[in-house]
């Protein structure tokens, strides 16, 4: 394995600005024309339930937010295309060439564990500069939520043994960096991707994949090949043929100070078994066993009395082991009344729920320091925008994400993936026991309203 050292930062230039739906468009159009797109309004992004049987979900995502605000531009390209298939009237295209979000942002720290209301991102500006934004913050945050949530479980299920991400190939190319980046946050350990290393300094990991070996006119060559490019502490891919002589190959090749074999195939846990033997028995007791091959949070879990040392992982982690949105939705809550205030508004559809009012969200900790409630702070606007918990019990959850328009580069980049990812592990440690089970059941931490006076 590689690490890329150092703060990263590097974002294509391409413009984010048409990463978004017709109608966010069309009703900032009418919005100008009628008089209403300079209302202050906050914005919330909440799901209101989680994937079936899922105790918990991880917040990830936040830092792409953020870039992907920053190239929020409509250049010349974006607004001929709007101009030429008459998406918009000249006035909101004007409008749009001078677009800046200049509004602010709060949130949970990208890494969070959250729940169903959580309140996981709110968004404040004018309507205008706020709708737009939408679809964008919903496709990055939806995404990569769904990848980390499911990296949660596997690392969880593979306790103290490295989980390695190796799923681009099942992916959209973007998405597959994407994907790496939100794995890491949850715990994994390295990814495949040489792009989300370059962009993220993120460790990257791989040797060699079956056809490296069925190039050669035999296994030993292959491995003699490898070994000779990339040293003895290298992985040699063990099971192209028959898995016994596969390290048997190996073993020649490399010696007891051969750094790993990988299984990628047949019952794994048989074969750790088998394998292990077989290289204690003929000194390499460090040799470490890589296993891969369609794994899941519960073909890991099944491995846990394997002697396994590490397991890669690919198309289940890119797609969210089964549940590849998290079904965030992106509300107005408040918005500008006639006196100048800000007033609660609210959907009340039915199934779709939403509670009004700008809400703090904090977590209840009990006195072994596991979270017991997810708490929303609800009252008057300038109640919640200015609660400061004096109460021990409470962990406060939003954190300043952009002030008036600039954002805080703390969560952007390399920095903030490896921020991300110590407030996962922390925020996961204090789950209640029992969270991190693989069995389905209900949401770990019931969601509670509580309203408080200035």
């Amino acid at each position: 394995m590689t690490s890329t050292t150092g703060p990263v930062h590097r974002t294509s230039s391409r413009s984010t600005a048409l990463l978004t739906d017709r109608y966010e468009l069309t009703m900032l159009q009418a919005a100008l024309a009628d008089g209403t797109a300079d209302r202050r309004c906050v914005f919330e992004v909440f799901t209101r339930r989680l994937p079936p049987g899922r105790r918990y979900a991880v917040l990830a995502g936040t830092g792409r937010v953020l870039e992907a605000i920053e190239q929020f531009r409509f250049g010349t390209s974006e607004l001929d295309f709007l101009a030429d298939e008459r998406v918009v009237d000249d006035r909101t295209l004007e409008y749009l060439a001078g677009y800046r979000f200049g509004g602010s942002m709060v949130g949970y720290a990208e890494g969070e564990t959250f729940f169903p209301s959580s309140p996981v991102m709110v968004v404040e500006g004018t309507f205008a500069e706020a709708v737009v934004l939408e679809t964008l913050v919903l496709s990055i945050l939806n995404f990569d939520s769904a990848v980390a949530s499911a990296a949660s479980r596997m690392t969880s299920a593979a306790v103290d043994r490295p989980v390695l991400e190796m799923g681009s190939r099942r992916a959209h190319e973007e998405a597959g960096v994407a994907a790496s980046r939100a794995a890491v946050v949850a715990g994994f350990a390295g990814t495949s991707n040489l792009e989300a290393g370059r962009r993220y300094g993120l460790a990257t990991i791989g040797t060699a994949a079956h056809a490296f070996t069925l190039l050669h006119d035999d296994e030993p060559a292959a491995f003699a090949s490898q070994v000779a490019a990339m040293g003895v502490g290298t992985t040699l891919l063990v099971d192209t043929y028959d898995v016994r002589r596969g390290v048997e190959n190996a073993l020649a090749v490399a010696g007891t100070a051969l750094g790993a074999v990988r299984l990628d195939s047949g019952d794994l846990g048989v074969l750790a078994e088998e394998v292990r033997q077989q290289l204690d028995a003929a000194g390499a007791r460090d040799t470490k066993i890589i296993v891969t091959s369609d794994l899941d949070e519960y073909a890991i879990a099944a491995l846990a009395a394997a002697p396994v040392d590490s397991y890669g992982v690919g198309t289940s982690v890119v797609t969210g082991s089964g549940a590849p949105t998290c079904g965030m939705v992106y509300k107005l809550v408040a918005r500008e009344g006639a006196d100048g205030s800000l007033e609660p508004v609210a959907k009340s559809s039915h199934a779709k729920i939403s509670v009004g009012g700008r809400k703090a969200a904090a977590r209840r900790l009990d006195a072994e320091g596991r979270a017991s409630q997810e708490v929303l702070l609800t009252g008057s606007d300038r109640d919640v925008r200015g609660w400061g918990s004096d109460d021990p019990t409470l962990r406060a959850l939003h954190v300043p994400l952009v002030v008036d328009g600039v954002p805080d580069r703390a969560w952007m980049g390399s920095d903030g993936v490896a921020a991300a990812v110590g407030r996962h592990r922390a925020s996961r440690d204090e789950l209640p026991r029992g969270a991190r089970r693989l069995s389905a059941d209900e949401a770990a931490v019931p969601t509670v309203t509580m309203g408080i006076e200035g």
